[in-house]
């Protein structure tokens, strides 16, 4: 199937890779003649695991291709996604401008009957706005579908070449079609195609989303009462996800959730409920618990060192989560900033993320080649995001390193009696520095991973 992909970053790059993957001809286009540059030169904008094999494969096949010519890239294609940004405006609300003027483009070059798809994450409605775009500019024949991503970073390629569903909002039988046609060789497994009215398919992405963002600032509320009470979070979290009703994912308490899809989401969620005349209580209070959690790591540095005006704090993990360099909403943003305008120097490590993280901070921020340089001469080290690079150090050579032998650990990797017999002074996230639970036993038996 000739399949055309509007927008070349995280969502559209991997959907057009995987399309292509199963031998249909794909173009990305791209207004942006540096990315596009790039990737004709297999030079990636994003870093997304598998990612870049998977597009030089299908590249060096004739079934990838990359180009600035949006026109020529809407008559190529059978399907068109439309993938562009939908950053949030002030009000929360999610800014269709490139979305609509993609839709006005795709009307004035329409040759033959499309399908045109909406894989951006969009409010209910926006499926409404690009057909009438589209149909201002073009008497010709097209369907209108909703397709939302379930992609996590750090994982997108498993999610989109083996998907739990595929959401479809479709309306028209031709559009069900060619999209059941180019779906399902992802679905032979099993995993099911779900066609639905399009309202239907554009409330799910937000609703899936803000369901999952709901579980961590859960979880945080718990993991802050359970600090007040003398409680463990670790083993609160292994009662209640032992319940079959509530499972274990997105059960983790940390520093805050981030990334491109949780906080511009529910922000979008709020927005859309109060344009419909309701009270957004439950999704307001998801999206407050997560800012001032963002702020839980500094206020606990400070607690174990005092005032950090003049101290050098070591931050391992800039990405919003491991296995991506998307540092947008990341909690470690929320931490510099704060040690930076409190006076602390910031010395910090990330396997990925380096590069975008310098683009932010300049020489405001002293960058490591490796986790242990960065904790070189350092007052304290903030653990932010759950590299596995960060999983198993050397404590002892950790320990040499800083000048006070204190850990902030955002992502509650290291057991907290482990630490602190070996002399560190140690806070995670709703757990006690010690517990009996906590020493050191036989496997199986421990607290906590090490």
């Amino acid at each position: 199937m000739r399949v055309t992909v509007i927008g070349s970053g995280y969502v559209g790059l991997v959907a057009g890779a995987c399309l292509a993957e199963t031998g249909n001809h794909v173009v990305c286009a791209d207004r942006d003649p540096g990315k596009i540059a790039g990737l004709n030169k297999g030079v990636l904008p994003i870093y997304e695991p598998g990612l870049a094999p998977l597009v030089a494969r299908n590249a060096a096949a004739g079934r990838l291709q990359f180009s600035t010519d949006v026109d020529d890239a809407v008559r190529h294609g059978d399907v068109i996604f439309i993938a562009v940004g939908t950053p949030p405006g002030e009000d929360g609300s999610a800014d269709l401008q490139h979305v609509l003027d993609v839709a006005t483009t795709i009307g004035r070059h329409l040759d033959r009957f499309k399908v045109v798809v909406t894989k951006s994450t969009v409010p209910v409605g926006t499926a409404e706005k690009v057909r009438t775009a589209i149909r201002a500019v073009t008497s010709g024949d097209f369907a209108v579908a909703s397709n939302p991503e379930f992609l996590k970073e750090g994982a997108a390629i498993d999610d989109f070449m083996k998907p739990d569903r595929v959401v479809l909002g479709v309306d028209d039988p031709r559009a069900e079609e060619l999209l059941r046609e180019l779906y399902s060789p992802f679905v032979r497994s099993g995993s099911p195609i779900l066609f639905m009215d399009i309202p239907s398919a554009e409330v799910t992405k937000y609703a899936a989303n803000a369901m999952l963002a709901t579980r961590i600032s859960f979880m945080n509320q718990i993991a802050d009462l359970c600090e007040r009470v003398g409680a463990d979070v670790f083993a609160v979290r292994q009662g209640i996800a032992s319940d079959s009703r509530i499972g274990s994912a997105f059960l983790f308490p940390g520093p805050g959730y981030g990334g491109s899809c949780f906080p511009k989401d529910v922000k979008a969620l709020v927005h859309t409920a109060r344009g419909a005349g309701m009270a957004p209580d439950l999704f307001e209070a998801v999206e407050s618990v997560n800012d001032r959690q963002k702020q839980v790591m500094f206020n606990k540095l400070q607690q174990l060192v005092g005032d950090v005006s003049g101290k050098r704090i070591a931050v391992w993990g800039l990405a919003f989560k491991a296995g991506t360099d998307d540092m947008r909403e990341s909690p470690a943003v929320s931490l510099v900033e704060a040690l930076l305008a409190a006076g602390a120097t910031v010395h910090a490590h990330d396997p990925e993320a380096m590069t975008v993280a310098r683009g932010i901070w300049g020489d405001r921020v002293r960058f490591a080649n490796d986790p242990y340089a960065a904790v070189d001469g350092a007052d304290a080290l903030c653990v932010v995001t759950e590299w596995l690079v960060y999983r198993t150090p050397d404590f002892a050579r950790v320990k040499a390193l800083l000048r006070a032998p204190v850990i902030v650990d955002g992502r509650n990797l290291y057991e907290p009696g482990r630490l602190v017999r070996l002399g560190f002074r140690y806070a995670g996230i709703g757990r006690p520095a010690t517990h009996p639970e906590h020493s050191e036993g036989p496997p199986g038996k421990r607290g906590g991973s090490v």
